[in-house]
């Protein structure tokens, strides 16, 4: 993997688990722990995170087969998805393919928090779930895994870093500057979604 298509790769991987946008979240559910307990939430939920889409990697193809679903149209199906992520963080709202109003309610009253909902879904959600199985076709099974673990693995510590940052972060920037940051990020799921609904068109035409 070249280190262009590399960089690509992990930035919009990171778009698309979006913890900027999630360190809000992290810090209402976390309001009742001490800084000790809140950072330990934060390590086990990237570590969660971590072996979530690494599992998905692994097995996402036995599970296309066994549907029976073509890859094309797994592409369409994920563009279609991070289509409509991108249009709600553009417009800084809450995306409902991610956590419902009703899921967020009773998020609250969890007294650990790591796993559900700030690893699944919030953070492990079904678009960076559909990320990475079709990243993980992109070359032969091995090594191409193994680039595949690494780009997981950097993620997951780009997004412990916002978690342990939510608080200072969020100081500085408020919530104008965390909604100008995530609709930047909007934007770029948008052009994501763009590639992968033209890749997939394609590959349907073509077969």
């Amino acid at each position: 993997m070249d280190p262009t298509t590399l960089l690509k790769t992990i930035v919009s991987l990171i778009v698309v688990v979006e913890p900027i946008g999630s360190a809000p979240v992290f810090l209402t559910l976390t309001q009742h722990q001490t800084p000790q307990e809140r950072k330990r939430t934060a390590r086990r939920a990237t570590v969660a995170v971590f072996l979530i889409l690494l599992i998905s990697a692994l097995v996402g193809k036995l599970i296309l087969e066994l549907f029976g679903i073509s890859l094309a149209s797994f592409k369409v199906a994920g563009g279609i998805l991070f289509l409509f992520m991108g249009l709600e963080m553009i417009n800084a709202q809450p995306s409902r393919s991610r956590q419902t109003p009703e899921e967020a309610e009773e998020a609250e009253h969890r007294e650990d928090v790591a796993i559900v909902p700030m690893a699944l879904p919030l953070l492990a959600g079904p678009g960076a779930i559909g990320s990475v199985i079709l990243l993980a076709q992109k070359g032969p099974f091995f090594p191409h895994i193994l680039w595949v673990a690494g780009i997981i693995a950097v993620v997951c510590f780009t997004a412990w870093i916002c978690l342990r940052m939510a608080a200072p972060m969020g100081k500085a920037l408020g919530r104008t500057g965390m909604n100008i940051l995530n609709r930047i990020m909007g934007l770029i799921v948008v052009a994501v979604a763009v590639e992968f609904i033209i890749g997939g068109v394609k590959a349907l035409w073509a077969s």
